[in-house]
């Protein structure tokens, strides 16, 4: 019952740019201000399965070899998982907040199990997305856990919402909290109960903490596709009273 999902862009290897000159012999500079030609076999040029992970865990130098692989080979990056940079950016952006994640020096199994793996039974109880050893950026969905539809919470799985993130991804999620807060070590006890994660590893986010499945909100998600409702105008402000 569970999937796992991800999609890619590809683009033509080749692009035969116009030339410019006296093309038809009459003395005069012919400019050509077409917009080219595209040729040759698509090639991928980026994907994407979990949110954030070739902005938080794949390292720049990495970036765009990631983006042209099929999932199926990124075991070839299981060390970004294990040590990722952003851990180690933590304690040293906020000094003395995360002295238990500084201290920490083994392989992060939690997050290769979220992010690479989908997680086994018998970690969370009652709960598995895995999609077996193949190490791969899956989107994983356990289609067999229903929908929350009365009490969803942003935070998802982490929040004790099954129904959320990681498992799928709704659009009210909020995903950059939830992989932000697994980084700093909220997750690390599901693997190695000696560890104890610091008090702000549940309170570190991105500060932005609207959440539109939940009340009040004055443009709620629609309840059939595409979800998003109507974005606001940009042209339009109202400033704060």
């Amino acid at each position: 019952s569970v999937v796992g999902i991800w999609a890619s862009a590809s683009r033509r290897k080749a692009t035969i740019l116009p030339g410019d000159g006296d093309d038809d012999d009459n003395g005069q500079f012919d400019e050509d201000t077409s917009p080219g030609i595209q040729t040759g076999p698509f090639t991928q040029v980026s994907r994407l399965g979990m949110p954030l992970i070739n902005e938080v865990i794949i390292p720049l130098g990495k970036k765009d070899v990631w983006n042209m692989v099929n999932p199926r080979f990124d075991s070839q990056f299981l060390q970004y998982y294990q040590t990722p940079e952003l851990q180690k950016l933590l304690p040293i952006l906020y000094p003395g907040v995360f002295p238990n994640l500084a201290g920490y020096s083994k392989p992060r199994a939690d997050l290769v199990a979220i992010l690479l793996t989908g997680i086994p039974s018998g970690i969370v109880p009652g709960f598995q997305n895995f999609t077996g050893s193949v190490q791969a950026d899956y989107l994983r969905l356990n289609m067999a856990v229903p929908p929350n539809t009365g009490s969803p919470n942003r935070l998802g799985l982490i929040a004790g919402d099954a129904a959320g993130f990681p498992n799928g991804r709704r659009v009210g999620d909020d995903v950059i909290d939830i992989e932000v807060r697994a980084i700093a070590g909220v997750t690390l006890p599901l693997v190695d109960q000696s560890f104890t994660p610091d008090g702000a590893a549940a309170l570190v986010g991105d500060g932005v903490d609207s959440n539109p499945i939940q009340p009040p909100n004055t443009s709620p998600f629609l309840t059939v596709f595409p979800y998003l409702p109507h974005p606001v105008p940009g042209y339009e402000h109202s400033h704060d009273s």
